[in-house]
């Protein structure tokens, strides 16, 4: 199937350059704790292995940052770092990685005197000194607030695609043009329209695939499959990755759905694009990663799923989110939300919060709720 890709920019990272029609790279992200440096060793040499070009790795605080660097002195691999809300500790990261990775909506939530502009400034200016790219990664459940509030709130792609363009023109205004883009949603069809709209905005950019909290496979995997289908047909797409909730053992999956993705996209063997889960319960989950306080969390998503499939013909959306990180935020848009802490599980309706409950009595607490929703739409 010969694809016409668009004309983005090279942007190299480590031994792998993504863009100007280079090969679409595939990514995944360890779910190891970081300062189990054994363990996180173990998991980038197994995606490696399975043919990772480019492993992320998140880093929350300086204890992880120091242990990154040991990190990196036992692998080769390309090496991401996730920052959240501490964009100061890319200055401890950058000497042993190869790219950053910041979310627009997150700056926000450190030092929030100083206006993003210096965070992204100092990002900028720390990634450049270090040789190390950057991606812009917009998300549906942290966008900026300040562009948020200029919308409605059931408008959650034009606050999204506004702030990517911005971040974007700042940086070329620093004239840091080393960076991709990523634009992602947990509905696949949104994710399609998000790339889409900024692709013909700014072709130059490269851009990552995927859907945020794709959740359990197969369906994570046939969400994504979704969502890359039309975007890399059209030649959209520089780099993938297939978010799953899985076990640290299993993580090597990503790579390899990934892999399989875009190996039938370049055969010609797609299906036709859907409208996933618009008649039918949709489960969304968070990827397993380092963040997880919890990995009882994996398995209570799978524990989801087996005792709501009795509501499988409602269109509801049920959320399960692993840290505290992302877990308020991203769960808000859900019907239902669950985001795990260390031995309590938050469960939510929508915005509200129901209550707070142990790992043992979650799923009854769930389904009478779940219920309750039932009820009242019948009703």
């Amino acid at each position: 199937m010969d694809i016409q890709r668009n004309p983005t920019r090279p942007v190299r990272i480590g031994s792998v350059t993504i863009g100007a029609g280079n090969p679409i790279a595939v990514q995944s992200m360890t779910a190891t704790p970081t300062q189990n440096i054994d363990a996180t060793v173990a998991q980038i040499g197994a995606l490696a292995d399975a043919g990772a070009d480019l492993v992320r790795i998140a880093v929350d605080s300086k204890k992880d940052a120091d242990c990154l660097v040991e990190i990196r002195r036992q692998t080769t691999a390309n090496l991401a770092v996730d920052l959240q809300e501490n964009y100061r500790l890319a200055e401890d990261v950058a000497p042993v990685v190869d790219k950053i990775r910041y979310n627009p909506g997150h700056l926000y939530h450190h030092m929030r005197d100083t206006p993003w502009q210096e965070k992204v400034r100092f990002i900028a200016a720390v990634a450049a000194e270090n040789d190390c790219a950057i991606r812009i990664g917009v998300n549906c459940g942290s966008v900026d607030p300040a562009k948020a509030s200029g919308y409605d709130r059931d408008d959650s792609m034009a606050p999204m695609l506004e702030s990517a363009l911005e971040h974007c023109a700042f940086l070329d205004d620093l004239q840091f043009t080393r960076y991709c883009v990523s634009l992602k949603d947990s509905n696949p069809q949104k994710v399609v329209d998000l790339n889409k709209r900024f692709s013909s905005r700014r072709s130059d950019v490269p851009l990552h695939l995927g859907v945020t909290e794709a959740g359990m496979p197969p369906e994570g995997i046939t969400k994504t499959r979704i969502a890359l289908e039309p975007l890399i047909g059209a030649g959209i797409g520089d780099t993938v990755r297939v978010s799953l909730t899985v076990a640290n053992d299993r993580k090597v999956e990503e790579i390899r759905a990934g892999k399989t993705i875009l190996a039938d996209i370049a055969a010609g063997r797609v299906r036709t694009v859907v409208d996933f889960g618009s008649d039918s319960l949709n489960i969304i989950s968070c990827p397993s990663c380092s963040r997880v306080e919890n990995e009882a969390f994996v398995e209570l998503a799978e524990q989801v799923r087996q005792v709501t499939r009795y509501a499988g013909q409602h269109p509801l959306t049920i959320a399960v989110m692993g840290c505290r990180v992302n877990g308020p935020g991203e769960t808000d848009d859900a019907d239902l939300g669950l985001w795990c802490g260390p031995k309590q599980v938050h469960l939510k309706r929508g915005s509200d919060l129901v209550g707070i409950f142990s790992y043992d009595e979650i799923l009854l607490k769930l389904k009478e709720e779940l219920d309750r929703i039932i009820s009242a739409v019948a009703g």
